[in-house]
């Protein structure tokens, strides 16, 4: 469901009842079915779905799984730890963190028993969930961390082109030592892998490099084009992908550059993430590639200053549960 206090109880409001989803799949709301039920009363909006009690949070006990198999139609999966009550739309505090934190952990844990088949993740509050004392910067983090996976990597995607980060949550001033060659193979190998599977064709890959002008031959930056971006190309190249690269990160989104490129392999957050909402904002989805479970999420965040106002749009996330569906389908 996403963090309480923001958009994200409307948007699976208006999932659990769109008729085109639950033609394609069985969508199960992990969240709290009071905080639905004033958020539907809020914007004229019906709450009238099947429930399953959960109980506690980031557990499932053999009552709570049964109930879930037994889900036959849209369902709130009622996961009873929030102090709903305190709840105010638009305000982010401990409450709303670790309510949106329990939604998540109770999910994966169904995730990883098998009964349900991805996660579709809503948006969270990052200060809401420091408030609350959760150790993860972000949902890509505790995912890789509740699947012990080493080798995973964040990607926006959309039809028109994707990108795929290098780095994700940190300061600038991380980024360069967070660059490994190794690093960025494996990022460049997951997307490449991703791409081919999405589209079911092979992609073309291209590479952004850290520095103005990718560094123009060692006069911006410390070369690291040419010591950690370079190296991890040419490996690339070994193994038979279509790469390009590394490109000046200003004229990498030109038009004829996306025309020609499937997945954008991008050193830092906001190096891939500006293009990519500029251009894909309605349509985006954000994949976590390299895990054990299907794993997708809407590309914007809490919009805490448009919450239970009946006006959010819910199409990043029903892009976010049709390639879900496709990834479960297809890895079947």
């Amino acid at each position: 469901m996403g963090d309480p206090a923001g958009i994200g109880p409307e948007l699976c409001l208006r999932l659990l009842a769109n008729p085109d989803t639950a033609a394609t799949c069985t969508p199960i709301v992990f969240g709290d079915q009071r905080l639905l039920q004033r958020v539907a009363a809020a914007i004229g909006l019906g709450s009238g779905f099947a429930t399953v009690d959960l109980g506690r949070a980031g557990h499932l006990d053999r009552d709570a799984t049964v109930a879930l198999e037994s889900v036959e139609g849209p369902t709130v999966a009622h996961v009873p730890t929030l102090d709903q009550a305190a709840v105010q739309p638009g305000q982010i505090d401990a409450n709303t963190g670790q309510g949106s934190f329990d939604f998540i952990e109770t999910a994966i844990a169904a995730a990883k028993a098998r009964v349900i088949d991805g996660v579709v993740t809503g948006p969270i509050n990052k200060e809401a969930w420091d408030a609350a004392g959760i150790p993860f910067p972000g949902h890509t983090e505790l995912f890789a961390d509740r699947c012990a996976c080493d080798r995973f990597c964040m990607m926006m995607y959309s039809p028109a082109f994707s990108c795929a980060l290098v780095t994700t949550h940190i300061g600038y001033s991380s980024v360069p030592e967070a660059m490994q060659t190794d690093r960025i193979n494996e990022v460049i190998e997951l997307a490449h892998h991703a791409i081919r599977k999405i589209e079911g064709r092979e992609p073309s890959v291209a590479v952004l490099g850290l520095n103005p002008h990718a560094g123009e031959s060692g006069l911006f930056g410390d070369r690291e084009e040419e010591i950690l971006i370079q190296p991890a190309i040419e490996r690339a190249k070994s193994l038979g992908i279509k790469i390009a690269g590394p490109l000046p990160p200003d004229t990498g989104f030109l038009p004829g550059r996306r025309e020609n490129t499937d997945v954008y392999i991008c050193m830092y957050h906001d190096q891939g993430l500006i293009p990519f909402k500029a251009f894909n904002f309605d349509t985006g989805v954000n994949v976590t590639l390299g895990l054990p479970m299907v794993r997708t999420s809407v590309d914007h965040g809490t919009a805490n200053d448009i919450a239970w106002q009946g006006i959010a749009d819910p199409a990043s996330l029903y892009s976010a549960v049709n390639l879900a569906v496709k990834l479960a389908v297809d890895g079947r």
